[in-house]
């Protein structure tokens, strides 16, 4: 029986992103908080409710290093990627777990000036590794490294072709070859 593990998220960072490196293969891994809000009405008060809803977000490789250096608090992004359940043990022996997002593609939204709100254009810069039109976004190979390969271009999200008309502050075009990387 096939199976599907595939999420599509964009929500307001939480804090500032925080990027470490693996100590054995010195590998770039950022994670950030991200926060999606949900609004609607409800039928029986007409109020307007909202809920928040908050996940952590791992990433590897270059797009660890550069929504590490493009994005910060509050920030707008899109982001896509797949589940992953940590289980571990907490110093008491309690075991624990956590659901995750390993992020395989992302897009910036809005531009870097003013977090993505008013006309000022920007928004939609992004990376991925199948070099398509569209608008942008990032990502490994899609089985199961999120961190392998890399490539300028735009990618095929579903938020592909919400970019801005430009006059944002975009990471800028990188030019990098499958075979450039080292793993």
């Amino acid at each position: 029986m096939p199976n599907l593990n595939k999420v599509f998220l964009m929500g307001n960072l939480t804090r500032d992103p925080e990027l470490r490196y693996l100590p054995n293969s010195n590998m770039p891994v950022v994670n950030f908080g991200l926060a999606i809000n949900r609004t609607w009405y409800n039928k029986n008060t007409n109020e307007k409710q909202e809920e928040t809803t908050f996940i952590d977000v791992e990433g590897f490789g270059k797009q660890a290093e550069i929504v590490n250096q493009y994005t910060s608090k509050g920030r707008p992004i899109f982001v896509e990627g797949r589940l992953k359940l940590d289980q571990w043990q907490d110093q008491q022996g309690n075991n624990r777990s956590k659901i995750k997002i390993i992020m395989e593609k992302f897009e910036f939204l809005g531009s870097r000036d003013n977090n993505g709100g008013g006309n000022r254009g920007g928004g939609g810069g992004g990376y991925n590794r199948d070099n398509r039109g569209g608008g942008g976004g990032y990502g490994g190979d899609q089985q199961n490294n999120p961190s392998q390969g890399y490539s300028s271009g735009y990618g095929n999200s579903p938020a592909a072709g919400s970019s801005g008309g430009g006059g944002g502050t975009n990471p800028p075009a990188v030019d990098v070859n499958d075979d450039d990387i080292p793993f």
